[in-house]
């Protein structure tokens, strides 16, 4: 095996300029798979280019779905759906470590596949539970079962989902949940499913119900914890779908606009976004930053603080588990411990982030305290440079970008692996970091 690249952050002190996010991955992939349920064509546009929606495109084409480019950088994308009626018949499809994609694509087919397919990927998929979402699909009918490690991929599926009074366990991912909302109105019956358990990122699951909305599927919520779902629902394409930018990614430069003193003008996610991550932008006012949300765009600019410095905080981010990684480096700068709460299920993500992020906090100097759901974090005494592993995670490798603000610089490894979701933040980032 190669080394993995490392790429040094000088120290830096600013940060400003206008940043244009890529477009969601949590939306990408969802729009794809909706699409391709359409019996109409579908132009998608701000789509993604990156690991992550190719896994689901080639899946897609696998199954018989056309996809015609119509830009140059593929971010404008017409996809010709065909109802769910796949007109080729893989025997396996290769999803790599895309969350995104498995798990919709996963029940999706229980509802709608002719014949048997495998879904597999890298090692690390293989690693993440699915156990919540097959015991669902099973309760509904459908033939699925795990071929490897019983409640992991790989899984084969055969179809056959039925519908009916199903429950799904939501304490380790709103992903299963999402994934059924999308396959149940396929089936033929009708169906109540009910969600179990304390529901993490409870915004993604809001965020699929709008998608679906759009795409004209019907769904009635009948109490807090519980959804009717009509059977035999059609997909109707929109025309045109506009996948907003990553609330998620826009956490790293809210963040270095605080610290390196903006202005850093966020383009893509804001108020009227569907993504429950712009709350980030909520954290960052009550430590003491100066944050300004707009209905499409958010603006950071340093600390209100006469201090100048951020506070520490005490914060339950199981809403947000994804922007919660910033906070984890951003602590590094408060004035004062902060306690992250309520995201155990950091450890189902593409790594054990609780437990890499508080190994490589360590490095760097900080006093760290691991918990069942989250961290407490003393900002280091004295900074030390450190080389941070990443995991193969493209979260870690860009909130511990930050740390350039740190007086003696970060080296990261593994930049690449930021090609699952944002292949060019390292060249903007260096870009607008000084």
């Amino acid at each position: 095996m190669t080394a993995p690249t490392k790429l040094y952050l000088a120290p830096s002190k600013t940060c400003s300029g206008q940043v244009v996010l890529p477009g969601s991955k949590s939306i990408a992939n969802r729009a794809l798979l909706m699409a391709a349920l359409c019996d109409t064509p579908t132009v998608l546009t701000n789509l993604l280019v990156s690991d992550d929606t190719r896994h689901m495109r080639n899946a897609l084409a696998a199954l018989g779905v056309a996809q015609q480019e119509l830009s140059d950088n593929g971010r404008t994308l017409q996809v010709n759906g065909c109802g769910g009626s796949w007109t080729s018949q893989p025997g396996e499809l290769f999803l790599g470590n895309a969350g995104t994609a498995v798990r919709p694509l996963t029940a999706v087919l229980a509802a709608t596949i002719k014949h048997s397919v495998v879904i597999t990927g890298e090692p690390r998929m293989l690693e993440r539970p699915l156990a919540p979402l097959i015991d669902a699909l099973v309760m509904g009918g459908a033939e699925i079962k795990s071929t490897g490690e019983p409640g992991y991929p790989p899984v084969t599926i055969a179809g056959g989902l039925q519908g009916g009074a199903i429950q799904v366990d939501g304490s380790a991912s709103s992903q299963f949940i999402s994934a059924l909302l999308m396959a149940l109105p396929l089936a033929p019956n009708n169906s109540v499913l009910t969600l179990t358990g304390t529901i993490v990122s409870w915004p993604y699951i809001e965020l699929t119900l709008s998608m679906l909305k759009v795409f004209g599927i019907e769904i009635t919520q009948l109490t807090e914890n519980s959804f009717e779902i009509a059977g035999a629902q059609r997909y109707r394409s929109p025309g045109e779908y506009w996948i907003e930018g990553d609330a998620s990614a826009a956490s790293y430069w809210l963040a270095a606009g605080v610290i390196g003193g903006g202005p850093v003008q966020v383009a893509g996610a804001g108020s009227q976004s569907l993504q429950g991550d712009v709350a980030f932008a909520e954290v960052l006012q009550r430590m003491g930053a100066n944050i300004d949300v707009q209905p499409q765009h958010m603006t950071a600019q340093g600390v209100t603080e006469q201090s100048g410095q951020l506070r520490g905080i005490d914060v339950d981010l199981n809403a947000i588990p994804d922007a919660a990684m910033t906070l984890a480096t951003l602590a590094l700068f408060a004035d004062g411990p902060t306690r992250i709460r309520n995201v155990a299920n950091w450890r189902l993500k593409e790594t054990d982030r609780l437990l890499a992020m508080a190994t490589e906090l360590k490095k760097v100097g900080a006093e760290v305290k691991l918990f069942d759901d989250g961290l407490l974090i003393h900002p280091p005494q004295q900074w030390q440079h450190a080389e941070i592993e990443t995991y193969n995670d493209h979260r870690m490798a860009m909130c511990f970008a930050l740390l350039t603000f740190a007086p003696v610089g970060v080296t990261i490894l593994d930049p690449d692996c930021c090609a699952k979701t944002y292949p060019e933040f390292f060249t903007e980032f260096s870009q607008r970091c000084h």
